[in-house]
């Protein structure tokens, strides 16, 4: 339910990293364990393949780029498509300009997405994993 403080699947991990209101990142993130945006993120926001991993946008956050994470909740803005490989949660303040891809979904009233909501576990598991391998690659390459 949205609110509830227990969320089977949310929260699970040890690790948090948080993006303080007074703070902008500039860049792509990859994380594992729980990522909360409460300032700005411009660039996309990645899990770890193969892991328990949950972002959270809260409340003034915001994220111009693509999230791809088994969980995210969603209760500020982003301007990107998301990629929820379990369950997505749009809170009544969320703001999405982008196409949504999930499996699981919860809309409060007042949530908004401008784009399209599409259902499909193996669609968006495969094409966040895709993207994740796409950037060690080009790294490794890089680093060559």
């Amino acid at each position: 339910m949205l609110g509830s403080k227990d969320k089977s699947g949310f929260g699970n991990s040890s690790t948090t990293t948080l993006i303080s209101s007074e703070s902008r990142i500039d860049g792509d993130i990859t994380f594992s364990g729980n990522l909360d945006v409460e300032g700005i993120v411009r660039g996309n926001v990645t899990a770890v393949p193969d892991r328990d991993a949950v972002v959270r946008v809260i409340d003034q956050g915001r994220v111009e780029g693509e999230i791809r994470a088994p969980s995210v909740i969603i209760n500020g803005d982003v301007v990107g498509d998301v990629y929820s490989s379990q369950h997505l949660e749009l809170a009544a303040k969320a703001r999405v300009q982008g196409n949504v891809h999930y499996t699981q979904v919860e809309m409060a009233i007042g949530a908004e997405v401008n784009g399209s909501l599409r259902h499909g576990a193996e669609d968006a598991a495969a094409e966040s994993e895709a993207a994740v391998q796409d950037s060690y690659d080009s790294e490794s390459t890089a680093s060559d």
